[in-house]
């Protein structure tokens, strides 16, 4: 299946400034043909348990970042819910229209970066946001269902997710060339004097 583009008018100015958002259903239907479906062009094991979930995308021209880095790809769960029924019932409206549904995550992705990423850095991107799309595991680290079908959650970065990603692309389309050259030049700090600088080692 054919690699899909970014809509042409989300790489243009928009006029009046105006955030631009357009659902993807091309780009939903490749994700699943490339990674998740049983029997994909590059099907990746590690996202089996998203078969069976609703994953809509969208396309962005909205420029996006955090700590000085652009955002160039977003996951995110979905019916989570929460105390403010206006703003629950705004976005589950928002989500329909574009959707059809209310999915179980949205991944959004940035169109000016999409279309001038090379096919493995935007396959790297893509697989990335699916990463972070996960099922909840029980106390004995089984799968969790509820009576609606597999309970869904956002997983953060881990080293595991990294390691997928990196064997599949390499260091350079993942995005962590930085960590895998510092990882091979060793630590410029002793690992017994991290502990004390590490909210996590101090508990």
């Amino acid at each position: 299946m054919t690699r899909p583009r970014p809509p042409a008018q989300l790489l243009e100015t928009i006029p009046d400034g105006r955030p631009a958002f357009i659902a993807a259903p091309d780009l939903e239907r490749w994700a699943f043909a490339t990674f998740i479906d049983e029997g994909a062009t590059l099907e990746n094991p590690e996202h089996a348990h998203l078969q069976g979930a609703r994953i809509g995308f969208l396309w962005t021209s909205v420029p996006n970042g955090k700590h000085g880095r652009a955002i160039v790809g977003q996951a995110q769960l979905c019916g989570s819910g929460g105390s403010d029924k206006w703003a629950k019932g705004k976005q589950e409206q928002q989500l329909t229209e574009w959707f059809g549904d209310i999915p179980d995550f949205v991944i959004t992705i940035y169109a000016p970066y999409a279309d001038q990423a090379n096919d493995a850095t935007f396959c790297a991107l893509v697989e990335h946001e699916l990463s972070h799309c996960a099922q909840e595991r029980d106390a004995f680290g089984a799968p969790k269902f509820t009576s609606a079908g597999p309970s869904y959650c956002m997983r953060g970065h881990d080293v595991e997710e990294f390691i997928g990603v990196v064997r599949r692309y390499g260091a350079d389309a993942a995005g962590v060339r930085a960590m895998i050259d510092a990882a091979a030049e060793g630590p410029t700090i002793a690992a017994a004097d991290v502990g004390f600088a590490c909210g996590n080692c101090m508990r």
